[in-house]
């Protein structure tokens, strides 16, 4: 059997072709760098849409669409305090995946760097 017919097990999920498919949407929405220059710049607090723009150069309407789809797929929370909108992570866990990325990143690099200097 395929694994899109009968599944395989990873931790307490079934990867159905269904979960493979929100999974596969969940980093599609990752491999974005405005989306993840926004979830970095809220690592630390909430951000105003204000704020954001700010901190990372972009434009307000390129903002609000990232922002609505990273809170469209659960990655921020958002809350409104009279005309503002807030947003922060809603939970630590994507940049664990992010500093799991980074770390293989840079391991290339050092092997990428050894190489060229032997």
């Amino acid at each position: 059997m395929t694994l899109a017919t009968r599944g395989t097990d990873y931790g307490r999920i079934t990867l159905t072709t269904e979960v493979l498919s929100m999974v596969a949407e969940r980093f599609k929405a990752l491999s974005e760098p405005a989306r993840l220059q926004l979830l970095h710049a809220m690592q630390t607090r909430e951000l105003s849409v204000n704020e954001l723009v700010e901190e990372t150069r972009l434009g307000q309407a390129n903002v609000s669409k990232h922002l609505q789809v990273l809170h469209g797929l659960g990655f921020v929370k958002r809350r409104k305090e009279g005309l503002f909108v807030f947003y922060t992570l809603s939970d630590r866990s994507v940049l664990k995946l992010c500093d799991l990325m980074c770390g293989r990143i840079e391991a290339q690099l050092e092997a990428q760097k050894r190489l060229l200097s032997a």
